[in-house]
């Protein structure tokens, strides 16, 4: 496996991997409409993009944004049937590796509430919670990853 920056037209197949890779966590037809908006990778998201590929397959993605001091992790999602390969980790490390070279100091995470035990296991503390921004009333873990040496 190897990761890589995102490749212009590559934007539907990363939303559809986003799309994927939330409805595996069981959500219905409605919600998984609700936040098909907020799963949809824009240009500027596709620039900061980075790309998890195996072999030809892309596998996985994440999305890093923000400016010194801090940034925060938009998105972070592997294919369903990827889930548990190591491919999550290897993603959030880059990013993590990225957003220290960037020379950002923190970075939060609006987690949903199932991939909360990854990202605490990679190290993220909950600092609160935030309103999810496609489904009213949703509240989601809010989640911070120190970098400071």
């Amino acid at each position: 496996m190897r990761i890589r920056s995102a490749r212009p037209g590559e934007a539907g197949l990363l939303t559809g991997i986003a799309l994927r890779a939330k409805a595996y966590w069981g959500y219905d037809e409605a919600f998984m409409a609700a936040c098909r908006e907020e799963l949809t990778l824009d240009a500027a998201a596709l620039e900061r993009a980075s790309v998890a590929e195996d072999g030809a397959r892309v596998v996985g993605f994440a999305v890093l944004t923000g400016a010194p001091p801090s940034g925060e992790l938009d998105m972070l999602f592997v294919e369903p049937d990827r889930i548990g390969h190591g491919i999550g980790r290897a993603l959030f490390e880059q990013v993590r590796d990225r957003a220290r070279a960037a020379g950002l100091r923190r970075f939060t995470i609006d987690a949903d509430p199932n991939a909360e035990p990854f990202y605490l296991a990679m190290g993220a503390v909950r600092i609160g919670s935030t309103v999810s921004d496609s489904i009213p009333g949703r509240e989601l873990p809010l989640l911070e990853v120190d970098l400071a040496p």
